[in-house]
């Protein structure tokens, strides 16, 4: 199968299994989504889950944020990892967020990303699932399996993502990255994968 065959057959199988893609972090608003993404670095979304709640229940906007000291946030979201970077972050952005911007999340990459701790995978799942955008943002399991059904070479995940972009219509691309993450999570995790079970490797073929 081409390349071009194989992202037709997946983009189709998978709108079979997750026709819908809620996100699984929980949010109440693009401020909220941001800091639960930032938060979700190197740790998983049920953490996440864990966490957001008591944070949020002290400080869910950035004028309630910055009343908080960074130890306070730290002491918080520590079951995160990464605690001390991650609550710098996040009580530095939220001070931008109200000098530079209203109190408001910017809608726009360069914006984004300008903010402290905010990469650029952070940035594109704010502008995809907050404000609707066209974006693609690949963590490291959609990198692993895009790399494993042979639709990328790529040896980042910056240059994964160009070549996904490439593959998929850029109207498919905010749904299929959560599609992507659900289906690697049931049917393709990293270890213990049997490629002949697995309905999409048992098609398209299986690099590990």
């Amino acid at each position: 199968m081409t390349k071009k065959e194989k992202a037709a057959f997946i983009l189709k199988k998978l709108e079979e299994l997750f026709p819908e893609t809620p996100i699984p972090l929980q949010h109440e608003d693009a401020y909220t989504l941001l800091i639960a993404v930032l938060l979700s670095a190197q740790c998983t979304d049920e953490r996440v889950n864990q966490i957001t709640p008591k944070l949020f229940s002290l400080a869910k906007t950035p004028q309630d944020m910055v009343k908080l000291s960074v130890e306070q946030i730290q002491e918080i979201i520590r079951p995160c990892g990464l605690s001390p970077m991650k609550s710098k972050g996040i009580y530095g952005l939220s001070h931008i967020l109200l000098e530079k911007h209203k109190g408001q999340v910017p809608e726009s990459f360069s914006a984004l990303e300008a903010l402290p701790a905010v990469g650029h995978k952070t940035a594109s799942v704010v502008m995809s699932q907050a404000f609707g955008h066209p974006a693609f943002p690949v963590d490291t399991h959609i990198h692993r399996l895009a790399k494993r059904w042979g639709l990328t070479q790529g040896k980042n995940v910056e240059q994964t993502e160009r070549d996904l972009k490439k593959l998929f219509p850029e109207n498919t691309w905010n749904k299929l990255h959560l599609q992507i993450i659900y289906f690697g999570r049931k049917y393709c995790p990293a270890r213990g994968h049997n490629p002949l079970e697995c309905p999409i490797c048992s098609v398209v073929g299986c690099r590990e």
